[in-house]
């Protein structure tokens, strides 16, 4: 599949799923790119705001396997990864899956949960993989969780672990309808008499990996690394900013650069493509000054005001100036 055919594909998914989730462009397109990229998602935002029926049209569309699990203050590590149990009828140990081994995990409300079950989650995020009494068990192929949180100021809530944020290659905001396009959404289920869109399968497994693939065609000129260098080290040099972005951001930003481009139906990065991901994929990996929580400054303000601070680089890609 080639950067062009993967990038028709998941514009037709993203079509598709706008038959259910009306009216958030710019967070679906986010996720789509997470999902390309090969990363996780994290959706944060007040409830009621669409962020779980979002998470299930996307395996519903992509045709993945999906799970879900409701994060409680009292769930255990063995609930989202699994553990053995005593079969008495063979007299063996036996070992039954949790959740996690699927294709797309929906981690609904995880910062409602402590933080011992949160890393339950940790090495499944970054190898795919979960070990448990001395047995590594690899998860399906792609393995992709869509992750929900509430505002950490919402009641009952923990804060997510350094760790933890870092594993999610990019963090996306729903916010709210304009009164037009929730008149519109009122109208879209009155109209179609039932709770959800039914919604149509176009693809599989094998075609997000095929997808996947192709963004690792996608062309990265040397100044646009030296772009992305420059914009992770400035998370580490601005004064409002305690603790800078980790060399897996810059990562993440040249992956979600290239799945961007792809969307945009191209085999080559161009600046563009890198400011417009720059705040979803490195706000969540940095940590405030403890003073600005009062002058209620937040990660993405300081994300945009690196981005317009930081120079992009002029020169065109070689694939435009050849054509």
């Amino acid at each position: 599949m080639t950067p062009e055919q993967a990038g028709a594909l998941a514009a037709e998914v993203l079509t598709e799923i706008r038959r259910a989730v009306v009216g958030k462009p710019e967070p679906l397109a986010l996720v789509m790119l997470g999902i390309l990229a090969g990363g996780h998602v994290l959706i944060e935002d007040l409830p009621g705001l669409g962020k779980t029926l979002l998470a299930r049209s996307f395996a519903t569309t992509l045709g993945l396997d999906f799970r879900r699990i409701q994060f409680t203050p009292d769930l255990l590590p063995s609930d989202v990864t699994g553990a053995p149990f005593y079969d008495q009828r063979s007299g063996d140990m036996v070992f039954r899956p949790g959740p996690v081994f699927t294709h797309l995990l929906l981690a609904d409300e995880i910062n409602r949960t402590p933080p011992k079950t949160q890393a339950a989650l940790l090495e499944a995020m970054a190898e795919s993989q979960v070990t448990i009494d001395g047995s590594t068990r690899a998860l399906p192929d792609p393995f992709v969780v869509v992750a929900t949180a509430n505002p950490i100021e919402y009641e009952g809530t923990y804060t997510l672990p350094e760790a933890q944020l870092d594993r999610f290659l990019l963090r996306v905001r729903m916010g709210y309808l304009t009164a037009p396009q929730e008149t519109g959404m009122l109208r879209a289920r009155i109209d179609r008499a039932a709770p959800e869109a039914a919604l149509r399968t176009l693809s599989g497994p094998a075609q997000v990996l095929a997808m996947r693939a192709a963004v690792e065609r996608v062309e990265v000129e040397d100044d646009l690394l030296d772009y992305v260098i420059a914009l992770v080290g400035a998370t580490r040099a601005h004064p409002h900013i305690q603790v800078g972005a980790s060399p897996r951001g810059g990562l993440a930003l040249v992956q979600l650069a290239r799945a961007r481009a792809v969307l945009e139906l191209r085999d080559y990065v161009t600046p563009e493509d890198v400011k417009s991901v720059a705040v979803p994929a490195l706000a969540h990996r940095v940590t405030l000054r403890p003073e600005l929580w009062v002058r209620q400054i937040a990660a993405d303000d300081v994300l945009h005001e690196i981005v317009r601070s930081v120079p992009a680089p002029q020169t065109m890609p070689r694939a435009v100036v050849a054509s």
